[in-house]
């Protein structure tokens, strides 16, 4: 009788289970982004709307750029999502990442007081633009994180003949902090400083700054999805980071990039179907 109590039982647990099936359990990636990218609002649009079509949970690890790379080196994330072209390349050049794929863009902005007393917004490029900054030793605030951001104002520096060592005043201030902490800094101090245009846009913080200049074929900025090589790591998962980026490459993800705006203004431009890069600003970034 008692074996047959326990068939019993095993019998009504199994229906029940047929019955009542367990839900279905996504599956899950890490993503390293940039902090451009979360901090705009964009993932909040994007993120759940990966879940729903890809059944799929995003663990976003936002950091900068430099950061990210590092992550993916080691083999801690699936993909990156980022925004450095040259350390880019080599990060897929190297066999870390298995190839780069172009998402979207916008455009870097030169912050400023609105009281400007250096004329920036009549200087004749971005790099005479910092010139002026750095020979009047007007207060810039750098991320100093090794971001995308950062590296861009680096560059930005070289090409105007500035080196490291002209920038060692106390003009120069390097927070080693994320854009909006880093704008909270130059608020505070009336001071210069780059930044992304979706990070501006985003930031309540602004008191007396604005934007003083923006258009310089060299404030493009670019974002492009790498998947970390399983042949480096083998533990990572490209079947889950190659569905992410055809979702973001897809009909519905550029879309969805294309239509998102922040005080009416578009943030960012999705150019994934792009077979090159654009080498000038569109009118509505500048």
């Amino acid at each position: 009788m008692r074996a047959f109590l326990w068939a019993l039982l095993f019998f009504t647990l199994t229906c029940s289970a047929s019955l009542y099936p367990s839900p279905a359990v996504a599956d899950d990636l890490k993503l390293a982004v940039t902090t451009s990218f979360h901090n705009s609002g964009l993932s909040e649009i994007l993120i759940p709307e990966i879940k729903k079509d890809l059944k799929l949970d995003v663990h976003m690890l936002v950091v900068g750029t430099g950061q990210a790379l590092k992550l993916g080196r080691a083999g801690d994330v699936d993909a990156i999502l980022v925004h450095s072209k040259a350390a880019e390349e080599d990060f897929v050049r190297a066999g870390y990442g298995t190839h780069r794929k172009e998402i979207m863009y916008n455009d870097f902005v030169l912050i400023g007081p609105q009281s400007d007393r250096l004329d920036i917004p009549l200087s004749k490029s971005v790099t005479a633009a910092f010139q002026k900054i750095a020979q009047n030793e007007a207060v810039f605030v750098s991320r100093g994180d090794d971001s995308g951001t950062n590296r861009k104002e680096v560059s930005i520096w070289q090409m105007a003949g500035i080196t490291k060592d002209k920038r060692e005043g106390d003009w120069y201030r390097a927070t080693g902090s994320g854009m909006g902490a880093s704008l909270n800094t130059a608020s505070a101090m009336g001071g210069y400083i780059l930044a992304d245009r979706a990070s501006w846009l985003n930031f309540k913080n602004k008191r007396a700054l604005k934007i003083l200049y923006s258009g310089d074929t060299i404030l493009f900025n670019q974002y492009a999805f790498i998947p970390v090589n399983p042949d480096r790591h083998p533990h990572t998962k490209i079947d889950l980071a190659i569905k992410l980026q055809d979702w973001l490459v897809s009909k519905k993800g550029q879309e969805l990039i294309g239509r998102y705006q922040l005080q009416g203004e578009q943030l960012f431009f999705p150019n994934a179907s792009k077979k090159k890069v654009m080498l000038t600003i569109p009118e509505g970034l500048s």
